[in-house]
Formats: C-alpha cells, sequence, structure tokens
C-alpha cells in the first residue's frame, strides 16, 4: 500500500474514533474514489504516491466546483460543506503556486520558447509543454493556461 494511501487510511480512523463526521465523510469519498481508480481499466493495480494525489486533486477540484454551483445556486449550507470538505482534501496536496511564483515559471518558459522561435499567441502550446511538468500538482491547469496567454499577451 502507498504510503500516502495508508496516511488516507490512518487519519480516517482517527476521525472516526474522534465522531468527526465531517472529516471521516470526506476521507471516505476519497479513499473510495482511489479504489475505483485502482480496479478501473483492464487490470486491479496498486496506485502510487503520485497518481494518489492525482486522485486527491481530482477531488478537491469537485468540490470547489460543486461548492462554486451552490452558491450561485444560493444553497449556502452546500456550498460551505463542499468548501469545508474540500480544505480536509488541501491538508494532503502539496502548496499550490501563488500567483508571482506562477508568473515567474510562466515568464521563463516563455523566453525559453521565444529563443526557440516561437512568438505571439500561437506559442501557447510550446509555453504549455514547457511550464506542464514544472508545475505539475503545483496549480490548476486553467490558471496556468491563463498566465500564459497572460503573458504571451502582455509581453
Amino acid at each position: 500500500m502507498t504510503t500516502l494511501k495508508s496516511t488516507l487510511r490512518d487519519d480516517l480512523q482517527t476521525a472516526i474514533k474522534a465522531r468527526d463526521e465531517l472529516r471521516s465523510a470526506t476521507l471516505r469519498l476519497t479513499l473510495t474514489a482511489i479504489s475505483k481508480e485502482e480496479v478501473s481499466g483492464t487490470k486491479a493495480r496498486e496506485l502510487s504516491d503520485e497518481e494518489v494525489l492525482q486522485v486527491l486533486a481530482r477531488e478537491a477540484k469537485r468540490r470547489r466546483e460543486a461548492a462554486d454551483a451552490f452558491a450561485q445556486a444560493g444553497r449556502t449550507e452546500q456550498a460551505e460543506r463542499e468548501q469545508a470538505e474540500g480544505e480536509v482534501l488541501a491538508h494532503y496536496l502539496p502548496r499550490q503556486l501563488d500567483d508571482a511564483e506562477l508568473d515567474r515559471v510562466v515568464a521563463e518558459a516563455v523566453a525559453e520558447a521565444r529563443a526557440a522561435g516561437a512568438e505571439g499567441p500561437k506559442a501557447m502550446g510550446q509555453v504549455m509543454k514547457i511550464v506542464g511538468p514544472k508545475v505539475k500538482g503545483l496549480a490548476e491547469g486553467g490558471r496556468v493556461a491563463a498566465a500564459v496567454k497572460k503573458a504571451l499577451a502582455g509581453g
């Protein structure tokens, strides 16, 4: 079993013993998502820590999107619940890059792409190929794409 998955299971047991309903429900759903991912495909397998992190990031994103949808629909109680679940999951994810750090990484990638001959908005794909591996798991794709568009348009 991966270390991150075992940590999640241990934390689930602790949350159950502490009667922390929010934390235990969130961790149960997350462990279920991990189990589903392990048995999907042609052959069941054990997920690596990196793959477990991807599942966690996907679950956290679902919580953020659901919270936004509930808030727009005027269902504040459900929105707060989804937000709280997202915060529980954020505890297990790596710290996200702030805007300044992301802009710095994007600026370096834009300079690298320009040195290779890519110019203007058409360089988006090339810059994304450079930035992608550097910020994987540290920034959401939409944020990265927006930062790249801004850098290409402004520079």
